[in-house]
C-alpha cells in the first residue's frame, strides 16, 4: 500500500544543484516537492496551488529572495505560508532582514541534512497547529452565532408572551402575579445578556473604518436615544457640545456603540433623580475627548483593577433592577483600541464616575 505524500513544499533557488540537493532530501521524507529557479516560476506555482512551506534562496538574480518574501506576505492568500530562507551568506544583517520580511527561519548553505529536515518538520508542525486553532475558532464562532441567534429569538418570544400575560395581572389570581413578573424580569435579563454577548462577538472580529466624522453628531444622537431610559428613572440626562464640529478619524458605528454602552451604564447605575452628563471637548494635542459622567456609586479600588475585563463583576449594582452582564466596558475598550483611541476612568473625588474617550483628530486634506 502506497503512503500518500505529506505536505507540499515549494523550493526556490537559482542554482540547479541546490534545487536537486534540497529536493532529493525532502522527497525521501515523502514531502510533495515543487521546484522554481526564479521568482516568476515561484509565483506561477503559487497561483496554481498553495504550498504548506516555502524554502527560499536569498541571493537570486533579477528578484532576490527578500523581495519575493515581501510580495508573498503582502498577498492575503499566501501571507500565512511559512518561509524558511536558504543562503550561503551568514551575515547577521542579512539574517535580520530576512526575518523582518516575514521569514520564520534561516538555514545557511551548505546545509546539514538532519538540521534542514528538523527545521522543516518544526515549521510544518507549527503551521498545522495554527491551522487547527484557526479552524476551531471558526467553528466556535459559527456554533456560538447559531446558538445566540436561536436563543435570542426564543427569549424574545417568551418575553412577548410574558409581557402580554403581565398586562392581565389584574385578572390573574394573586399568587400568579409574582410568577409572571419573575418570568418577565428573567427573560429581560437573558435578552440583555444575549445582546451584549453578540456585541462582544462582533467586537472580537472588528473591521472598523477610519473616516472623518463629527463626534458631536454621534454624542447628540446617543444622548437622544437614551432619553427615554433616563426619563423612566427621572434622571436628568444632559449634553454639552462646543459650537463648532469636532472632527475625529474613527468609525461612526463603533463610536456610537461605545457611547451607547457608557451612557446606558451611567443611567443603569444612577439612582432615581440622579444626573448623567455627556460633554464633548474641543481637540487638544491631536485628540478629541468625550466625557460621560454620572452621580452613581462610582468604583472601588478593587473594581478599577478589573474594570475592562470581560464578565467582570463589579461592586455596584443597577439601581432599577436592570440586567448587567459584565461585558459592556470590555466592548467599549476593544472598540476604542481598534480606532487608535483610549478610554480612561477619571480619578474619583467622591461619588459618581466619569469615563473619558479620546479619539484621534481627523487630518484635513
Amino acid at each position: 500500500m502506497n503512503t500518500p505524500p505529506l505536505e507540499t513544499i515549494l523550493i526556490v533557488d537559482d542554482q540547479e544543484v541546490n534545487l536537486r540537493a534540497v529536493g532529493n532530501v525532502l522527497s525521501m521524507m515523502r514531502y510533495n516537492i515543487l521546484l522554481a529557479s526564479n521568482a516568476e516560476q515561484a509565483f506561477d506555482h503559487l497561483s496554481k496551488s498553495t504550498p504548506d512551506l516555502i524554502l527560499l534562496d536569498v541571493m537570486m538574480p533579477d528578484v532576490d529572495g527578500l523581495a519575493v518574501c515581501r510580495q508573498i506576505k503582502n498577498n492575503p492568500h499566501w501571507a500565512d505560508i511559512p518561509v524558511i530562507f536558504l543562503s550561503a551568506d551568514d551575515d547577521k544583517n542579512i539574517v535580520v532582514q530576512a526575518l523582518e520580511t516575514g521569514g520564520v527561519d534561516y538555514v545557511t548553505k551548505p546545509f546539514n541534512r538532519a538540521e534542514l529536515v528538523s527545521r522543516v518538520r518544526t515549521q510544518l508542525a507549527l503551521k498545522q497547529a495554527r491551522d487547527r486553532l484557526r479552524a476551531l475558532a471558526e467553528d466556535k464562532d459559527e456554533i456560538l452565532g447559531i446558538l445566540a441567534h436561536d436563543l435570542k429569538n426564543s427569549l424574545a418570544g417568551m418575553r412577548l408572551s410574558a409581557g402580554l400575560l403581565q398586562t392581565k395581572n389584574s385578572e390573574l389570581p394573586p399568587r400568579y402575579v409574582p410568577l409572571v413578573n419573575n418570568i418577565v424580569h428573567a427573560t429581560e435579563r437573558m435578552l440583555a445578556f444575549m445582546q451584549e454577548f453578540l456585541a462582544n462577538q462582533r467586537a472580537e472580529q472588528l473591521h472598523l473604518k477610519h473616516v472623518p466624522m463629527n463626534l458631536c453628531d454621534i454624542a447628540a444622537q446617543v444622548t437622544s436615544n437614551q432619553q427615554p431610559a433616563a426619563q423612566a428613572k427621572k434622571i436628568n440626562l444632559t449634553i454639552h457640545l462646543p459650537k463648532t464640529p469636532v472632527m475625529v478619524e474613527a468609525d461612526p458605528e463603533g463610536v456610537s456603540q461605545a457611547l451607547e454602552n457608557l451612557v446606558s451604564n451611567a443611567i443603569k447605575f444612577s439612582s432615581e433623580g440622579g444626573e448623567v452628563t455627556v460633554r464633548v471637548h474641543r481637540p487638544m494635542a491631536g485628540m478629541a475627548k468625550c466625557h460621560v459622567s454620572d452621580t452613581g456609586p462610582g468604583f472601588t479600588e478593587e473594581d478599577r483593577t478589573k474594570l475592562f475585563r470581560r464578565y467582570g463583576r463589579l461592586s455596584a449594582q443597577p439601581t432599577g433592577d436592570e440586567p448587567s452582564t459584565g461585558l459592556g466596558l470590555s466592548i467599549v475598550k476593544r472598540l476604542v483600541d481598534v480606532m487608535n483611541g483610549s478610554i480612561t476612568l477619571a480619578e474619583s473625588t467622591g461619588k459618581g464616575a466619569e469615563f473619558i474617550i479620546a479619539l484621534p483628530v481627523a487630518i484635513s486634506k
